[in-house]
């Protein structure tokens, strides 16, 4: 299934859905739905948001695929819930990043062609610890965005630059989970864009710290949750996933590559995420950036300079949908 949080027109407060063909089904609405037509309110136990459904989620997933499965097959947009229409089309809803809420988002730096791509820049080989431990840092969990929403252009730089990554959300939570058994935490998969000033990014790493104010502005998410049944048939003999991963800026493709590529499987990011510590349902786990996935690895000098005002960054990842964002 493909799970979306958006809200609607005048409205306080998010919502969650997902997504059947090109309508997003309102979890709420149709739960009155099932009850007003159907006699079952059994689907009321379903939290109101999708942070709180993670909390118990393999239940709660059991009970969303089973009201999925019970609404009708043709004509959905005229069927409502409380007087309300349970299906709504994209355009007429604004898409947040599936969890707009987690406590915490770890990005991990993965993908061994950006790593060593970015290393060179600095005169350094990749250290040989890379390769035996999946390494991150903590970004802003309070500064996300979804598919679609506007990007502040962020105080104090000029050299504004995406990052083409891939993320997981966690189920459950849990602490010092065995990658063995990390597979049963990963609740979905989205498309992450790490929004990175690397002027200001450069200014904190010469100091061995960070990076901190170089990232925190922005990161978007979305425009789904994919949950890992949808992915089953992209797997390959050595449990690699393969979805290509594109990036065009102002309609220029100049970003290509695959998830493929990721060195460190998200089973071990768990696992080294969740050593002394406890990881909660929602938090997110950034892949980090795709080979090719950035400007600062391309050259501005290459790709039309860093981000301006008024550029478009459109994301796509195969199966996982379409993520972008304008920045203003």
């Amino acid at each position: 299934m493909k799970f979306a949080t958006y809200m609607l027109d005048g409205a306080a407060h998010s919502r969650f859905g997902f997504k059947k063909d090109k309508y997003i089904i309102d979890v709420i609405r149709a739960s009155i739905w099932a009850n007003e037509t159907k006699g079952d309110s059994s689907f009321f136990e379903i939290p109101t948001s999708l942070k709180g459904a993670l909390e118990n989620w393999d239940a709660n997933l059991s009970k969303l695929k089973e009201l999925y499965a019970l609404l009708p097959e043709i004509n959905i947009h005229s069927h409502s819930g409380g007087g309300n229409p349970i299906a709504l089309l994209e355009k007429d809803i604004q898409l947040l990043a599936p969890v707009p809420n987690p406590q915490s988002f770890r990005d991990f730096y993965a993908f061994e062609q950006h790593v060593r791509a970015a290393r060179k820049l600095r005169g350094l080989e990749i250290h040989p610890d890379w390769f035996k431990i999946p390494v991150f840092y903590f970004s802003n969990p309070s500064a996300l965005y979804g598919h679609g929403e506007d990007i502040p252009y962020p105080k104090g730089t000029e050299e504004l630059d995406f990052e083409l990554e891939f993320a997981i959300i966690i189920a459950n939570g849990g602490s010092d989970i065995a990658q063995k058994d990390a597979h049963k935490y990963i609740a979905g998969y989205t498309i992450c864009n790490d929004w990175s000033a690397r002027d200001l990014q450069r200014e904190e790493m010469a100091m061995s710290l960070g990076p901190a104010k170089g990232k925190d502005f922005a990161n978007s998410f979305g425009p789904y949750m994919v949950t890992p049944d949808e992915l089953e048939d992209a797997w390959d003999d050595d449990r690699k996933l393969h979805l290509r991963m594109t990036c065009h800026v102002n309609g220029k493709l100049i970003s290509d590559g695959n998830t493929n590529d990721l060195y460190h499987p998200f089973t071990k990011m768990i696992e080294r995420a969740s050593m002394n510590a406890k990881l909660l349902p929602g938090d997110i786990l950034g892949s980090g950036t795709v080979g090719t996935g950035c400007i600062l690895e391309l050259r501005p000098e290459n790709v039309d300079g860093w981000i301006k005002k008024g550029d478009t960054v459109k994301m796509e990842i195969e199966r996982l949908g379409i993520l972008e964002n304008q920045i203003v």
